[in-house]
């Protein structure tokens, strides 16, 4: 065996094989040279790297390779001088993200899950090392998860012997930074992990109790829902059953804070669902949201912006709790809640509703891209959508910060940047577009639109123009990927509700704002791409009947000119109406009675007022537009609603159902001769009469 002398490395004179045909005693002799400096910590970062330089990976290789130790030695006497190399080496990053390193990952996990007797804890604590070195490069939790790193950690930690602990610990980094790939590739080992969790939680009575609610949240998974698997069932039962216990005892700050957030992984994991249904889970639910709002309180209504900041982990959670508070107050069935409950949380939310808009008011320019501020509007939007009359002076008050917040994280994200993200998350709509205050606050600003003092804030604050922008940016999102994007499409429905408000009750404004007519241009194009398909029929209700009421108040604009956009927007608005009611066998009679179309019953309830308000919107634009009667003799639809009224009997047809379709056949009576005698020639007289129309009846008369 030739041996080379190598340089004075760091006070130590190494020597390094001349490729041996066997290991031997002067391998063992160099090997623990090596290893005695490294375990003596007397190595720098610079020096190690110099002894990497010498060896490299080649040497330890060989070390974890051989199967025979020297006469005398332990078995695993070159593994471990092999392990402890490449846990010296680990310490520098480069080198632990190294192929080299990360293609033992399955050597480390054996060592780990090995037994481990008194000579051989050396071996596991280097095995821990080298994972956890690995652990913290960009490419190493992805390698971990894929080689098998995480059913190992999790059968070292439930087979508790040495090094359990930070088998453990490396789980919860691990979780940290690639939660929804551990858990789908390892949820079995994982779940066995929370349920041995879990039932200490529940047994445990001193400190770590509290040590276990820091550490559960990262091992309750959002994905996959962790109530449909009876293992996890098991484990909800029992984390209640641990909060409870802790909840209900007078508590210390730092004990009450880690259950808050336990609480709230449980939360945005399983809903409500974890609390059991009863007097006592009602009980226990109303605590959990009264406890949330007094510390919601306690924290922002603090003037001293250092504790409050000392705080924000733990008032976001609180943030989770009431929202589920908010949900469980509105539901009309299988709530939590009783009456006397829901009133009083509905005023205790209230108040810390007002810390969270007294916080908001104070925040300044340089603290927006903060993402506790973020959580802050997020919760609030979630009480503006629902709580109509709460607050209104100080949320009028804080509309122009909101409308600057939402225009800045708009404008900022870009809308390249948005697609791109939405893009990505299409499989979790609550992580959609994560800085989009916008969306959050769409329903509160809904409701706002519909009354004067908010709805003249918002027009001030140039809220009108954003929501035009914000529209054509998510209709982007949605016409690019036209599958199921839940968020995206609720976000286009609200806004339309929006416009329709100020469109009722501004129209000069829908005149004079520019943006509108680039919103027109939108809604003329994207009608006829969207009636088609069937899964959006309430967006396209929303938008036929938009645009018909806008086309009302910009019918002289160019757009709508007889342009090949506008005749097919109308086109298609006219078969979305037409199509909307037909005739089905009546239960109660030998005759036929009009009933919903197959097609709109399932979305008829979210559509139905769309539907009359599009009927008369039409009616209004017929004699607007010269060319529309025309296009409504295409579509052959007053031949086919007299043969409707005609074969359906009178009574089917409710007053409010007929009013609609006078409307509409008055104005196309008189705009149009073509459009009176088609109505003439299929006995319009007779059923007008039939039905009551006088109007229509009235016009049909006239010479």
């Amino acid at each position: 065996m030739g041996l080379v002398d190598l340089p004075v490395v760091g006070g130590w004179n190494f020597a390094i094989l001349e490729v041996p045909s066997n290991l031997g005693h002067s391998v063992i002799v160099f090997a623990f040279q090596v290893t005695k400096a490294v375990r003596a910590g007397e190595l720098d970062s610079k020096t190690r790297r110099q002894i990497f330089d010498a060896i490299g990976f080649t040497f330890p290789n060989r070390l974890l390779n051989s199967r025979q130790a020297p006469p005398g030695c332990p078995e695993d006497t070159f593994r471990a001088l092999g392990l402890t190399l490449l846990a010296c080496f680990c310490t520098d990053p480069e080198l632990a993200g190294h192929s080299q390193i990360l293609n033992k990952i399955p050597t480390f996990s054996d060592v780990v899950l090995s037994p481990c007797n008194p000579d051989s804890t050396s071996m596991v604590d280097d095995a821990y090392q080298c994972l956890a070195a690995v652990l913290a490069t960009p490419r190493g939790p992805r390698e971990m998860v894929t080689k098998g790193a995480v059913s190992a950690l999790c059968q070292a930690y439930m087979n508790g012997g040495y090094g359990s602990e930070r088998a453990l610990t490396l789980l919860s980094g691990l979780l940290a930074v690639a939660e929804v790939k551990c858990w789908q590739r390892d949820a079995l080992h994982l779940l066995a992990v929370l349920s041995k969790l879990s039932e200490e939680f529940v047994k445990a009575e001193d400190v770590t109790k509290f040590e276990l609610c820091e550490l559960l949240p990262r091992f309750i998974p959002l994905s996959p829902p962790l109530a449909e698997l009876s293992q996890g069932s098991e484990s909800i039962c029992q984390l209640y059953k641990g909060l409870a216990s802790i909840l209900g005892s007078k508590l210390s700050q730092s004990q009450r804070d880690p259950a808050l957030k336990l609480a709230a992984s449980l939360v945005q994991a399983c809903g409500s669902e974890w609390i059991p249904a009863g007097r006592t889970g009602s009980k226990f639910l109303a605590l959990l949201v009264n406890l949330a709002c007094v510390e919601v309180r306690l924290t922002l209504e603090e003037p001293d912006p250092l504790e409050v900041e000392g705080k924000k982990e733990v008032v976001t959670a609180c943030y989770v709790l009431i929202e589920m508070g908010i949900q469980e107050c509105l539901k009309e069935e299988e709530s939590l809640l009783d009456e006397a409950q829901r009133m009083q949380l509905m005023r205790i939310m209230e108040e810390a509703f007002g810390a969270v808009v007294f916080y908001l008011r104070q925040v300044k320019e340089e603290e927006l891209q903060d993402p506790f501020v973020f959580a802050s509007v997020r919760i609030l939007g979630a009480w503006m959508a629902e709580e109509t009359s709460s607050l209104k002076q100080e949320i009028c008050e804080l509309l122009p910060f909101l409308v600057r917040y939402a225009k800045k994280l708009f404008k900022e994200s870009g809308p390249a940047q948005n697609l791109s993200q939405t893009a990505g998350l299409v499989t979790s709509d609550n992580s959609i577009l994560a800085q989009d205050a916008l969306r959050l606050l769409l329903p509160g600003f809904c409701h706002l639109t519909a009354e004067d003092r908010p709805r003249d804030i918002l027009i001030s604050e140039g809220a009108p123009a954003l929501l035009c922008d914000y529209f054509l940016h998510q209709w982007g999102v949605l016409s690019s990927q036209p599958g199921s994007l839940t968020s995206t499409e609720m976000s286009l429905q609200t806004l339309c509700g929006i416009f329709l408000n100020l469109v009722v009750t501004a129209p000069d404004l829908i005149r004079q704002e520019k943006t509108f007519s680039s919103l027109m241009d939108t809604l003329l194009r994207s009608l006829p791409f969207l009636l088609p398909q069937k899964d959006h029929l309430v967006l396209a209700a929303n938008i036929a009947t938009l645009g018909l009421m806008m086309a009302r108040i910009l019918s002289s604009s160019a757009a709508l000119q007889k342009t090949g956009s506008a005749k097919e927007f109308f086109k298609a608005t006219i078969c979305f109406l037409s199509q909307a009611h037909t005739a089905q066998a009546d239960p109660g009679s030998h005759g036929l009675a009009l009933a919903v179309s197959p097609s709109y019953v399932s979305a008829w309830d979210d559509i139905r007022e769309l539907w009359f308000l599009g009927m008369q919107a039409l009616a209004s634009c017929v004699p607007l537009f010269p060319w529309l009667p025309q296009a409504v003799l295409q579509a052959q639809w007053l031949e086919e609603l007299s043969e409707l009224l005609t074969r359906v009997t009178a009574t089917s047809v409710d007053f409010e159902l007929i009013a609609a379709f006078q409307g509409v056949l008055v104005e196309l009576a008189r705009a149009s001769e073509a459009c009176r005698e088609v109505i003439l020639s299929h006995h319009g007289e007779e059923w007008a009469n039939l039905y009551g129309m006088a109007a229509l009846e009235q016009c049909l008369s006239k010479q």
